[in-house]
C-alpha cells in the first residue's frame, strides 16, 4: 500500500481537516453560505432539469420517507408533526 504522507508527515486527510479548521476560524457564517450559493448555482448550470428528476427520484426511491409501507411510523411522525407544530399539539378545534 502507498504511504499517503507528504514531506511534513501529513497525510491528506490530516491535512485538509486542518486546513478546514483554518478556515473555519478566519471566515464567518456568511462566507460558507456565499460559497454554497455559488456552488449551487455552478452545479445547476452544469446539469440539467433531468439531472435533478433522476436523482430525486433515486432519492425517493432509496428513502424511508414514504409512510405508505409504514403506517405505525407515519403515526408517530405525525404525533411528533402535531407537538411541534404553532398550535401547540392541543386540540384547539
Amino acid at each position: 500500500m502507498a504511504n499517503n504522507r507528504n514531506d511534513n508527515g501529513m497525510s491528506r486527510e490530516e491535512a485538509g481537516q486542518k486546513g478546514g479548521e483554518t478556515t473555519s476560524k478566519t471566515h464567518d457564517k456568511e462566507f460558507y453560505q456565499d460559497i454554497g450559493q455559488k456552488g449551487g448555482e455552478a452545479t445547476a448550470d452544469s446539469h440539467g432539469k433531468e439531472f435533478y428528476e433522476d436523482i430525486g427520484q433515486k432519492g425517493g426511491e432509496n428513502s424511508g420517507g414514504n409512510f405508505a409501507n409504514d403506517p405505525k411510523r407515519a403515526s408517530e411522525a405525525g404525533k411528533k408533526g402535531g407537538e411541534n407544530s404553532h398550535s401547540g399539539g392541543g386540540n384547539n378545534r
